[in-house]
């Protein structure tokens, strides 16, 4: 059984395109950060490019729990 906030989740993924915009977005960084978490050795640009994707991924969950939020006040 899932959560209340799970549903709401669900129901934004079926009903909202911005909401799977993000969705889309996140899964996208995440790959990207995977791709690099699977180097032994990460260049500097690499570094760099880590911490962006992070911050990146950070600012879209954040912006998916808004949208969270908002679908549980209304």
């Amino acid at each position: 059984m899932s959560s209340p906030t799970e549903a709401i989740r669900e129901q934004l993924m079926a009903s909202s395109p911005e909401y799977q915009r993000l969705r889309e977005e996140h899964a996208r960084y995440s790959a990207q950060l995977a791709q690099l978490a699977a180097k032994t050795y990460l260049s500097e640009q690499e570094q760099i490019e880590e911490v962006r994707l992070k911050k990146l991924k950070l600012r879209v969950k954040d912006q998916m729990e808004m949208l969270v939020l908002k679908a549980r006040v209304a």
